[in-house]
């Protein structure tokens, strides 16, 4: 992302990951090993759609303290550039169709590092209130937390 993060607006949550930038991608992108980092343990993840294209699907459910998975991410992806970055939004379903609802925006930026790669996640929201929502979510706790876990995937 070229842009500045816009603090009223945005939350993001980076790492140096001491591996190549094609293992962190490869984590990202294949469905089985997504599902081992992309929820804060001992929560478990299920990927039910991941149509790595724009406008593909990206649906994810959860389950907590081994009961049934429920709804977690059910979005679309805007941008897929090989081993570059990653963009999805839950304001659009797959097909580009609109969502009932929409909190956010995710940018995912991959890059070479002396000491691996250099990663980014980037939360754009649409004002200062889903900002706020999002912050006191956990979400500095809870994408650092699943960003420590793809680096112990993947070093």
């Amino acid at each position: 992302m070229n842009r500045p993060l816009n603090p009223d607006l945005d939350l993001s949550v980076s790492r140096i990951i001491k591996a190549p930038r094609q293992a962190v991608w490869r984590a990202w992108t294949d469905p089985r090993r997504f599902e081992q980092w992309w929820i804060p343990a001992p929560a478990k993840c299920k990927v039910v759609a991941m149509e790595l294209r724009p406008g593909g699907s990206f649906i994810t459910r959860m389950s907590e303290n081994g009961g049934t998975f429920g709804p977690h991410v059910s979005g679309c992806f805007l941008a897929v550039d090989d081993l570059e970055r990653i963009v999805f939004t839950d304001a659009l379903l797959g097909g580009w169709r609109p969502s009932e609802q929409s909190f956010m925006t995710a940018v995912i930026t991959f890059k070479d590092h002396p000491q691996g790669t250099d990663y980014m996640a980037y939360a754009m929201h649409r004002n200062p209130e889903d900002r706020k929502t999002h912050e006191e979510m956990g979400f500095h706790d809870g994408w650092g937390t699943v960003t420590a876990q793809l680096a112990g995937l993947v070093e």
